[in-house]
């Protein structure tokens, strides 16, 4: 199993949403099902990105809400950051 890490602007996301148990916990298992190295659903829309996260993931936890991380080394895999679209892109 991969190690997890946080960004600080990750950890901030989070707090924005500690109120909404339930966006959480789906997060949280699609985080686990990552750090299985197992593959997600096409239901979550996992792409790769381009422009200032170029070499980054992103996935859809809900329709928008979304995920974005990198796997740093082998064993870990490094949370960049977690919101909706125009939170995390402006738009």
């Amino acid at each position: 199993m991969k190690k997890l890490r946080f960004s600080t602007k990750a950890r901030k996301d989070l707090k924005r949403y500690r109120n909404q148990p339930e966006r959480m916990r789906r997060l949280f298992a699609v985080i686990d099902v990552l750090l299985k190295d197992e593959r997600l659903p096409e239901a979550f829309k996992m792409h790769g990105l381009s422009g200032r996260y170029t070499g980054c993931l992103e996935c859809h936890v809900e329709n928008d809400f979304l995920l974005i991380w990198r796997d740093e080394e082998e064993n870990c895999l490094y949370v960049l950051r977690v919101g909706t679209h125009s939170e995390l892109f402006g738009s």
